[in-house]
């Protein structure tokens, strides 16, 4: 079991967007409980109240506690891609419905923002060449959803 479980706090679209969530990343993910809201409790009761869930490996509450609390960049999930395939399908499946940033991030439908980067980016922004990492970084800050050739290429 692990120590730290993220706990993501939706509008009434926790369930749906669990389930959503388990389709796309499929492998080792699942939804893992599904709790409701009693009679004492502030939500409408026989509602879902949590949903527990691993995506690919990795466990999270989602908590439909209303609309006070939406989301923001401040916190946001990154997803290690090891080939362009893999952003590619990351990319398009998460920002359905959502809205394509700059620099591999985007905010899905549920408002969640996610990064989508390809496990050889750090690599490329820490090359011991100073000039070949600025290049990588330039051209990374002029895209939308990472292209890993054309970071190689700068």
């Amino acid at each position: 079991m692990q120590k730290i479980t993220p706990c993501l706090w939706y509008d009434g679209q926790a369930e749906e967007a669990a389930e959503r969530y388990v389709a796309i990343f499929g492998g080792d993910s699942r939804i893992l409980d599904v709790t409701h809201y009693g009679e004492s409790a502030p939500g409408e009761t026989g509602s879902v109240l949590t949903v527990g869930f691993r995506l690919a490996g990795q466990d999270y509450i989602g908590l439909n506690g209303g609309p006070q609390f939406p989301f923001t960049e401040a916190i946001s999930l990154s997803v290690d891609c090891a080939d362009q395939a893999e952003v590619d399908r990351f990319w398009d499946a998460l920002s359905e419905g959502g809205e394509e940033g700059r620099c591999g991030w985007l905010k899905d439908r549920y408002g969640v923002s996610w990064q989508i980067v390809p496990n050889e980016l750090p690599r490329l922004l820490a090359d011991p060449d100073p000039a070949k990492a600025d290049r990588a970084m330039k051209a990374m800050l002029g895209m939308g959803k990472l292209d890993i050739q054309a970071l190689r290429d700068a």
